[in-house]
């Protein structure tokens, strides 16, 4: 079920208040990492970004008190629930509590990545396919019957878009029939309004973060 406390890693500390600002700088220059997070008392406290350590004046952590970052997430949450953490606040790293909120280590974009690659929706080749219908017309059911009876595979899909009026829903599915694909989707009154075909020899998606956060902020 991919629960965070089956993912965390404890060898990045969390600072104390008494903490200098540059021994907590250098600290995360050399672990790579975007952040550093403190503790008061050993109860979580918030997290403060290198780059901002980096300008700040001497002195403690303490005296960045205001600045702290209150984001993190509880060990018994899902490692789904830490993208959009990693991408609000622009970490490549992210805090995990218990339910005392005291710090129990960390997870990182790297934990994500090598768990995310084994699933199918980002290790298998394929094309990526958009279609739009109205809200009310949606139905799933009938979306994977439609790629089913073509003799196509449903990898993995997302909803893109949605309001009062409008869905969207992208989907990485083999490159099968895609053409045949196209027609029924268009005769069952959806509208295709974006692809990604490798018999197009087009890139799927570079990026397998940004496609990765598009999957999991809406």
């Amino acid at each position: 079920m991919m629960f965070i406390k089956d993912y965390i890693s404890k060898d990045y500390p969390a600072f104390n208040f008494s903490d200098s600002i540059e021994y907590a700088s250098e600290f995360a220059k050399d672990f790579g990492y975007s952040h550093i997070f403190v503790k008061n008392k050993g109860v979580f406290a918030g997290a403060l970004s290198q780059s901002f350590l980096e300008e700040s004046p001497e002195g403690t952590l303490q005296s960045l008190e205001i600045h702290f970052e209150k984001f993190a997430i509880r060990e018994d949450g899902n490692i789904l629930d830490t993208v959009k953490l990693f991408h609000i606040f622009d970490a490549n790293i992210v805090p995990v509590i218990g339910k005392t909120e005291k710090y129990l280590g960390y997870i990182s974009c790297d934990d994500i990545f090598s768990e995310f690659s084994k699933y199918p929706l980002f290790s298998e080749n394929g094309a990526i396919l958009t279609i739009q219908t109205t809200s009310k017309h949606y139905s799933f059911t009938e979306i994977a019957k439609i790629i089913e009876t073509n003799n196509a595979k449903i990898y993995g899909c997302y909803v893109s878009a949605i309001n009062e009026d409008n869905f969207q829903l992208t989907m990485k599915i083999s490159s099968d029939n895609l053409s045949s694909i196209d027609e029924t989707f268009e005769r069952y009154g959806y509208n295709v309004v974006h692809k990604h075909y490798n018999d197009e020899k087009e890139d799927l998606l570079k990026d397998r973060f940004g496609f990765l956060q598009k999957f999991i902020e809406i």
